[in-house]
C-alpha cells in the first residue's frame, strides 16, 4: 500500500464507523473490499491487520454499534472474514473478540438486523473468506454455525440462498481430505482416483490435520443428514427447498471426491429414490443433474442404485417430465448406451406421433408411452413444449452412432420437413395424429423457429443429399408464405444458404425451383417489413459470398440468375428508407462485386454508378449504419483485387484510387467514431501497399482490418501505390520518397493527424499507432542516419499541408511547444517549408510542413502510453476511491449542503 493510501485509510476508517454519517453510494464500499482483496492477495499471507491497525479499531467499533447503516454493517462483516483468511490475521481478531461478536446470530437478531437481507449476505460472505484454513473451520464448528448457514440456503432472497448454497459446497470440497491418503488400494477405481491426484496436489487447499478432521467430519455429517431429511418436501410449499437442496447436491457432486463423494451418495441415495418416484414435475430437470453428477463422478459404472435412478427417471409417467429427463441425458453427454439410445428414442417420440413418419420401428419399448404422450399433445402448451425439445436435439441426435439411433438419419430429417409442412397446414395422409395436435402446431411460429433451426444444422448429418429438392422446396414455401413472420423468414433464409453450401452438386434442384426462389427473392426484397428486406438483402450477399469459394461451395452462378439479378435489387435496396437494410445491402454488394474484383473483370457502368451512389451516402446519410458499411465496401474492395486490375491505366484501379481520396476525406471528418476508424483501417491498407517490402516497414505491428471483414479476400500478392508494382526491394528503397508523396497526395497523412488529437480515444489510439509504424519507415532513427543517406535527405523533403482551421490548430499548438526541442537542422527545414506554403505563416492560414518532422516532433511514444491507458486512470485509483468517500460524507454532513442535493463519487 502506497504512503498516500496510508495516511488517508484512518481518516476513512473513521468515517465509516461514524453512525451519524452517510455514504450517497454504495459501491464505493464494494471497491473499498476490491482493493483489500487486492492486497491480501499481494502481501502473500501477511496480515493486513499489520500493516494497517486502524483496520482492527474499525471492525471493533461497528460489530459494536449496531446504528450503523446496515451497508457499513455488512461491508465490515465481508472485511473482517477478509482479514481472518489468514491464520495470523483470525488470531489477531481472536485476540480482540472480534470474532465471536462479529459473526454471532443473536448478537444481530437482538439488534433487529438479522432480517435485513444486507446484514445475511454479509454474514455468509464473511464466512466463507475466512474458511481457508483449519483454525477457521474449528471455529465454525465450535459455534455451531452450521445450523443457520443450512438454514439461509433456502432463505426468500435468492442472493442469500445462493451464496449459502456456495458456502455449504466450499466447506464441503474445499476441506475434503487430500486425494493420496485415500490412494493405497490398486482397484481400477482407486487407480483412476491416482491419476486424477496428480493434477490436484498442487491445489492450495488445507490439509485436515488430526485435530480438525473430527470437527470436519461432524460439518459432513450435518450436512448430508439435512439433505437426507430435506429433499423429499412435505408439501408443496417447500418445493423451493428441495429445489436448493438439489442444486447443492449436484454441485457437490461434481466437485467431491471419495470419500466425500461416497458418504454423501449413501446418505442420499433413499431420499433420491423417493424423489423419483413421488415425480415432482418442478424438481425434473434438478433431479436429473443430480443424478447425472452422481453417475458421471462414480467409477463403478454398474453401481445398481445410481442406474436404477436414471432407468426410472427414463421411464416417468409423466410425458414432459420424460422428455425433459431425455434430453438432461444428451445435454450431459452420457456414454452409456444403453441410457442414450431409450433418452433418443423418448426423444423422437413426439415427432414420430405428429408427422406419422416411422421413426422407432413398430412394437417397440417406446409405444408403451405413446398414448400417454398423444394425450399430452393435445394440450396447446406442453405440444408446443415437448416439440421444440424434440427438435432441438434432433441435430445431435443424428451425428450419434448407428448403435444409438432407431432409424437412419435421413429419417429424421424428413420428419423435420414434414413437421414443417404441417406447420404450414398440411396435413400428412400417413399421420396416426389426432385433429387437436395438429391444430396446436399448425401456424406456431415457435415451433416453426425451431424446427428451422434443426433443418438448418441437419445439412451436415449423414445422407442430408438426398433430401436437397425436398428441403429447398419446403423453404421456398415458408419464404412465399404472407403469413410467414419477419424471423421464420430470417431463419428460413439462413437454412437455405446452409444447405446451399453443403452439397457441391446442386443438380437436383430443378429449373422451376430456381425461377421460384428468384421470384420469392424479388418479392421479399420488396416487401413491407423492413426485417424482412434486411434478411432478404442479407441472403444475397451470402449466396454472393458462397459463389466466390468454389472450394467450400460448387454453386451454379445461375441459381439466382448471377450478378444480373441480384446486383439490381441491391441498388435498390440503397435507396431503402430503413438504414439497417442500406447498410446491409451495401455488405452485399461488396460480397456481390467481389468475384469481379478478384477476376479483374472489366469495369461496368453499372458497378461506376454503385460507386458514386456510394459516395453520395458516406456524405449525406443521417445514420451510422449505412456510412460505416461504405467504408468497409472499399476497403473489401482494396482487399479483393487481383494482380489484372493494378496497371494504372485500368479504368478499375483508376476508379478505386479517385474514390479512396473521396473516401478518406468524408470518413475521417465524419461524426460518428466507428466510421473513422473504419477509415483508419482503409489507410492502414494503403500504408501496407505502398511500403509493400520496405525493410523498415512492420506489417503487422498493429492488428489488420482484414479480420474485422470476414467477406473480404487477402491477396498474396503485395502491391504498391506507386507506378512501379513489381519492383524489387533494392528499387523499393530508392522509392521510399515518392511512396510517401503518394500518400499525402490521397490524404493519407491528413487523415493520421486528425485523428491523433480527435476526441474519441479509439479514433486517437489506432491514428498514433499507424503514425508510429510510418515514423519508424520514413524517419531516420538519428540526425547522424538522416545525413548519411541522400535517399533519407530526400524523404525529409517530403511535405504535407496542415489546415489553419479546425485539427490543423491542435496540431500546430503540439508542434509549437516542441518546437523549442527541434535540432537547428530541422528548424531550418520547417522554416523553409512554413516559408514556401505562401510566404507567410499568419493565424487560421494553413502551413507547409515536412513529413518526417512532424513526426518526429508530435512525441507520439508519449501519447501512445496516455491513450493506452484507459480514459479514466486518472481518477481509477485506491487513492481517489478513500479521497472520494471522504469528500462526499463531508459534503453530506456539512451544514450549507442543500436538502435532497446528490452528491457524485467519482470512485472507480
Amino acid at each position: 500500500m502506497d504512503r498516500e493510501c496510508v495516511s488517508l485509510l484512518p481518516r476513512v476508517c473513521e468515517v465509516l464507523a461514524d453512525s451519524r454519517r452517510s455514504l450517497p453510494d454504495d459501491t464505493s464500499l464494494e471497491k473499498l473490499l476490491d482493493w483489500f482483496t487486492e492486497l491480501t492477495k499481494s502481501v502473500k499471507g501477511a496480515s493486513l491487520l499489520e500493516t494497517c491497525p486502524c483496520l482492527l479499531e474499525f471492525i471493533s467499533t461497528v460489530v459494536y454499534n449496531t446504528a450503523s447503516d446496515p451497508g457499513v454493517l455488512s461491508f465490515t462483516l465481508k472485511l473482517t472474514g477478509l482479514m481472518g483468511a489468514t491464520e495470523k490475521g483470525f488470531t489477531m481478531l481472536q485476540e480482540c473478540s472480534v470474532l465471536d461478536l462479529a459473526f454471532n446470530v443473536q448478537h444481530w437478531q437482538k439488534a433487529a438486523l438479522w432480517g435485513d437481507p444486507c446484514i445475511r449476505i454479509g454474514w455468509i460472505h464473511g464466512l466463507q473468506s475466512m474458511l481457508q484454513h483449519p483454525k477457521a473451520l474449528t471455529f465454525f464448528v465450535q459455534s455451531d454455525f452450521i445450523e443457520p448457514l443450512l438454514q439461509l440456503q433456502t432463505d426468500a432472497s435468492l442472493f442469500v440462498a445462493s451464496a449459502a448454497n456456495q458456502t455449504l459446497a466450499h466447506i464441503l470440497v474445499f476441506f475434503q481430505l487430500p486425494l493420496f491418503t485415500g490412494c493405497n488400494s490398486t482397484s481400477k477405481k482407486d487407480e483412476d482416483d491416482k491419476r486424477a491426484c496428480a493434477c490436484t496436489t498442487d491445489l492450495q487447499h488445507p490439509a485436515v490435520t488430526v485435530e480438525t478432521s473430527p470437527e470436519y467430519d461432524a460439518v459432513v455429517m450435518a450436512i448430508s443428514e439435512y439433505l437426507r431429511e430435506s429433499l423429499v418436501p412435505k408439501e408443496n410449499t417447500e418445493l423451493h427447498q428441495s429445489l436448493q437442496l438439489l442444486k447443492l447436491l449436484a454441485l457437490l457432486l461434481a466437485q467431491a471426491r471419495p470419500p466425500l463423494r461416497d458418504t454423501l451418495l449413501r446418505t442420499v441415495t433413499a431420499s433420491l429414490e423417493e424423489l423419483v418416484t413421488t415425480g415432482y414435475s418442478p424438481l425434473t430437470l434438478p433431479l436429473m443433474d443430480v443424478i447425472l453428477a452422481a453417475y458421471s463422478s462414480s467409477t463403478d459404472k454398474s453401481d445398481t442404485h445410481i442406474t436404477h435412478l436414471l432407468s426410472s427417471m427414463l421411464n416417468a409417467n409423466k410425458p414432459a417430465d420424460l422428455i425433459h429427463a431425455a434430453a438432461a441425458v444428451l445435454r450431459r453427454g452420457q456414454h452409456d448406451t444403453v441410457h442414450t439410445s431409450w433418452a433418443v428414442r423418448i426423444l423422437l417420440l413426439p415427432l414420430d406421433i405428429i408427422t406419422g413418419h416411422t421413426l422407432l420401428g413398430i412394437n417397440t419399448a417406446a409405444d408403451e408411452h405413446r398414448f400417454s404422450v398423444v394425450e399430452h399433445l393435445k394440450s396447446k402448451t406442453s405440444c408446443i413444449s415437448m416439440i421444440c425439445v424434440s427438435l432441438t436435439n434432433t441435430p445431435q441426435i443424428t451425428l450419434m452412432s448407428a448403435g444409438c439411433l432407431p432409424c437412419p438419419p435421413v429419417l429424421i430429417a424428413t420428419a423435420v420437413l414434414l413437421l414443417l409442412r404441417v406447420c404450414n397446414g398440411h396435413i400428412p395422409s400417413s399421420s396416426t395424429g389426432c385433429t387437436e395436435v395438429f391444430r396446436n402446431v399448425i401456424g406456431s411460429g415457435k415451433v416453426q423457429k425451431c424446427a428451422l433451426e434443426a433443418l438448418a444444422t441437419l445439412n451436415s448429418s449423414p445422407g442430408a443429399k438426398e433430401k436437397m429438392s425436398e428441403v429447398f422446396t419446403v423453404l421456398i414455401e415458408y419464404l412465399d408464405n404472407p403469413l410467414s413472420d419477419p424471423t421464420v423468414i430470417h431463419k428460413s433464409f439462413q437454412a437455405l444458404i446452409k444447405w446451399m453450401c453443403v452439397c457441391k452438386d446442386l443438380s437436383s434442384i430443378t429449373d422451376q425451383l430456381k425461377q421460384d426462389l428468384v421470384a420469392v427473392v424479388k418479392k421479399r426484397v420488396c416487401d413491407m417489413r423492413w426485417e424482412v428486406r434486411d434478411s432478404t438483402v442479407e441472403f444475397l450477399g451470402k449466396v454472393a459470398d458462397a459463389l466466390k469459394s468454389p472450394e467450400e461451395c460448387d454453386m451454379p452462378e445461375d441459381l439466382l440468375g448471377g450478378c444480373s439479378c441480384t446486383t439490381p435489387l441491391l441498388k435498390e435496396a440503397l435507396q431503402d428508407p430503413e438504414s439497417y437494410v442500406r447498410a446491409s445491402a451495401i455488405s452485399a454488394l461488396a460480397q456481390t462485386l467481389a468475384h469481379s474484383w478478384q477476376q479483374g473483370a472489366v469495369l461496368t457502368q453499372e458497378q461506376t454508378e454503385i460507386v458514386s451512389q456510394l459516395l453520395e451516402i458516406l456524405s449525406q446519410d443521417t445514420e451510422g449504419f449505412a456510412r460505416r458499411a461504405v467504408i468497409q465496401f472499399f476497403i473489401a474492395w482494396f482487399l479483393s483485387r487481383s494482380s489484372h486490375s493494378l496497371s494504372s491505366t485500368s479504368t478499375s484501379y483508376s476508379l478505386l484510387i479517385n474514390s479512396v481520396r473521396s473516401v478518406l476525406s468524408l470518413g475521417s471528418a465524419d461524426l460518428d467514431w466507428e466510421v473513422k476508424v473504419h477509415t483508419l483501417e482503409l489507410v492502414e491498407l494503403l500504408l501496407d501497399e505502398a511500403f509493400s517490402g520496405h525493410q523498415r516497414y512492420n506489417k503487422d505491428s498493429d492488428s489488420h482490418p482484414a479480420s474485422l471483414h470476414p467477406y473480404a479476400v487477402v491477396s498474396d500478392q503485395a502491391y504498391t501505390l506507386h507506378s512501379h508494382p513489381g519492383t524489387h526491394t533494392e528499387g523499393v528503397e530508392s522509392d521510399l520518397a515518392g511512396a510517401l508523396n503518394s500518400l499525402v497526395e490521397l490524404g493519407v497523412i491528413s487523415v493520421l493527424l486528425s485523428g491523433l488529437v480527435d476526441c474519441d480515444r479509439p479514433v486517437g489510439l489506432k491514428a498514433c499507432r499507424l503514425l508510429i509504424k510510418l515514423r519508424e519507415t520514413v524517419c531516420p532513427l538519428s540526425l547522424e542516419a538522416l545525413d548519411a543517406s541522400a535517399t533519407m535527405a530526400t524523404v525529409t523533403r517530403v511535405s504535407c499541408e496542415i489546415p489553419g482551421r479546425g485539427w490543423g490548430q491542435e496540431i500546430k499548438k503540439i508542434l509549437g511547444m516542441k518546437k523549442s526541442d527541434w535540432n537547428n537542422q530541422v528548424v531550418v527545414t520547417a522554416q523553409r517549408s512554413f516559408n514556401g506554403a505562401d510566404g507567410v505563416e499568419s493565424e487560421g492560414d494553413g502551413v507547409c510542413v515536412g513529413v518526417c518532422e512532424v513526426l518526429r516532433s508530435l512525441g507520439l511514444d508519449e501519447r501512445l502510453n496516455v491513450l493506452t491507458q484507459s480514459s479514466d486512470h486518472v481518477h481509477n485509483s485506491p487513492f481517489s476511491l478513500l479521497q472520494d468517500i471522504l469528500i462526499s460524507s463531508a459534503k453530506n454532513t456539512h451544514p450549507g449542503t442543500q436538502p435532497g442535493q446528490e452528491v457524485i463519487v467519482d470512485c472507480y
